[in-house]
């Protein structure tokens, strides 16, 4: 076969990426839900954002962050997005996969090392990554728990989650989670004022 230039190679993982809006998060069958708009590229999205407010207060490098946040979970576009009980059954290789991925990309191996440094969480910013994939599967348990999902709210409750947390901000930014409820963003600049 012959070799693709590295346009057609960017284009082509460009394409693959785009699937992640098509990758259901597996947290959905033991949650009983099923919320299409939860998916792997919008978890990234908010995961993203997190990592990098996180990255600035503990001050850690952000752009390596957000970059760590980017590239965690690709490699689930093949292998599917697995739970704790998938975990416990189910192998996925994913250091082969996001070999196979990146490699024939320019930069390929800058995103690579991220991947790997981001998944032995060694490094203060690998930490602060996690620390971010972490927070938003809590922002999403207290919204789907505010929604009337019974089982993210017994998952909440049980902080499991929050005890994995690493950085002093990550554990404030939980507690503070904990107490709000999901709509106050709006209420301060919201009018039910009828315009005519």
């Amino acid at each position: 076969m012959a070799k693709k230039n590295n346009f057609e190679n960017i284009v082509d993982f460009f394409f693959e990426l785009g699937t992640l809006r098509k990758v259901i998060r597996a947290h959905q069958q033991a949650l009983f839900g099923n919320d299409a708009s939860d998916n792997i590229a919008s978890h990234t999205f908010r995961v993203c954002f997190i990592g990098y407010f996180l990255a600035q207060i503990e001050k850690a490098d952000a752009f390596k962050v957000v970059m760590m946040c980017l590239v965690h979970d690709i490699p689930e576009i093949r292998t599917g997005d697995q739970n704790n009980i998938h975990k416990k059954y189910v192998k996925a290789f994913e250091d082969e996969v996001i070999n196979d991925q990146l490699n024939g990309l320019p930069f390929s191996e800058f995103l690579k090392n991220l991947f790997f440094e981001y998944e032995e969480r060694k490094t203060k910013e690998a930490k602060i990554a996690k620390d971010a994939d972490i927070l938003d599967e809590i922002f999403l348990l207290k919204e789907y728990s505010t929604t009337g999902n019974k089982e993210a709210e017994r998952w909440l409750k049980n902080h499991s989650h929050s005890k994995f947390l690493n950085t002093k901000t990550a554990k404030e930014i939980y507690k503070v989670i904990i107490k709000k409820n999901i709509s106050d963003w709006w209420k301060t600049f919201a009018t039910f004022n009828k315009r005519r």
